[in-house]
């Protein structure tokens, strides 16, 4: 009997992330220094912990609703009027879920059926492909190499245009992961203007908006499509809350009913402590991100000026914790193989940027939610490796 034959044959179709399967590959060579995974060196604010910790004394062990602590769902809608002008009534408007990956999975089950396409701004975050192949549908990604990774309103139209009718829903995610791009008001109003026209939801990804670098602040597309959007966030990067798997979804009422009904029956409601701890974060905690944010901008900086005297062609980042660099010509474009011997010889380890897509090929993501201390080490090594032979 092998009962495998009789798996979900979409299955099939997705391998564990590339990104976790490259970190595990190098994980034990001695003295490996990471840059690698999307996740803060800082740790959850000392006042949240303490939140919690008064939550287990209270004992709040116990199930909340499906949707979460109101006061959570209320500290929620308020600090997204505060920050970003958005409006939620936390009554049947926000969702609180486990974690923005969570988020993501319970807003596509309600979305994609077998068949629907799915319009992807490349290169691209690879955790939004295999849930959508599950399904049974499929993502198309629109190339942004050429345009130094920002997506245009008329590329955008042109990709909605020749999907026709197969098309369900656009994903956006800025500031984004892998390349750091974010988008102004005017590009957002600018893809809003294109998104009305069509009947096709909109899945936002903000969850790095607390890391937006340029001047003003962060604009969400929920601003401007309130009645398409499906907003994705989360606390993981911007209170260094990872392990705590809290993320949000704001949506209108006659969306989040039935959004409601696959995040029951994925996961029944988050963490309870968790939930605790959020209230606290999103309320006397508004503000943790900036020196976060400061250091990170300190971090991006320096490896920047690095990498490109090492010949890398960098676009800025705006936001987030990542820069994506090009190879430079004469070296070896198989971002795998590459970084592949970069670790063995150098002992650091960084990401491929094929694990991003075909359109990431021939680029390096190097994470710089890391100590300035390994940063430098890293970079020291990667001078090192780019001046020898090995490294063509």
């Amino acid at each position: 009997m092998d009962l495998t034959k009789r798996l979900n044959k979409n299955l099939g179709k997705i391998e564990v992330s590339m990104i976790r399967q490259f970190d595990q590959s190098i994980s034990d060579i001695p003295g490996i220094l990471k840059l690698t995974l999307g996740e803060p060196d800082f740790t959850t604010p000392s006042h949240i912990k303490e939140a919690a910790k008064a939550a287990i004394d209270d004992n709040q062990s116990y199930y909340t609703g499906m949707s979460g602590l109101l006061s959570l769902r209320q500290a929620a809608a308020a600090f997204m009027k505060e920050r970003y002008d958005l409006t939620y009534h936390p009554d049947n408007e926000v969702l609180v879920t486990i974690g923005a990956t969570e988020a993501l999975s319970a807003s596509l089950v309600a979305i994609i059926e077998a068949g629907d396409t799915v319009l992807l701004p490349a290169p691209a975050y690879p955790g939004y492909q295999p849930i959508i192949d599950m399904l049974g549908g499929s993502i198309v990604e629109i190339d942004t190499t050429a345009n130094d990774f920002v997506l245009t309103a008329e590329m955008l139209e042109e990709a909605i245009i020749e999907q026709g009718d197969k098309l369900k829903a656009v994903i956006l995610n800025y500031p984004s992961n892998p390349t750091g791009v974010t988008y102004s008001r005017d590009q957002i109003a600018s893809f809003a203007a294109v998104l009305r026209k069509y009947d096709v939801f909109v899945l936002s990804d903000e969850v790095y908006a607390e890391l937006t670098y340029s001047e003003g602040r962060h604009v969400s597309i929920a601003e401007f499509l309130p009645d398409q959007t499906i907003l994705i966030s989360g606390l993981s990067k911007s209170h260094a809350m990872t392990g705590w798997r809290i993320g949000l979804i704001f949506a209108p009422a006659m969306l989040t009913a039935q959004l409601i009904k696959s995040h029951q029956y994925l996961v029944t409601a988050a963490a309870t402590v968790s939930q605790y701890a959020a209230i606290e974060a999103l309320t006397n905690g508004k503000n943790d991100a900036l020196p976060m944010k400061e250091a990170y901008i300190e971090r991006r900086d320096y490896i920047i000026d690095k990498i490109a005297a090492l010949g890398f062609k960098v676009i800025k980042p705006e936001g987030a914790f990542y820069i994506f660099a090009k190879i430079p010509e004469g070296y070896n474009q198989d971002s795998f193989d590459f970084l592949k011997k970069f670790a063995k010889k150098k002992a650091v380890a960084l990401i491929p940027g094929v694990a991003f897509g075909q359109y990431g090929e021939g680029y390096i993501r190097i994470s710089y939610a890391a100590s300035m201390a390994t940063i430098e080490e890293a970079m020291k090594r990667l001078a090192d490796f780019m001046a020898s032979d090995e490294s063509r």
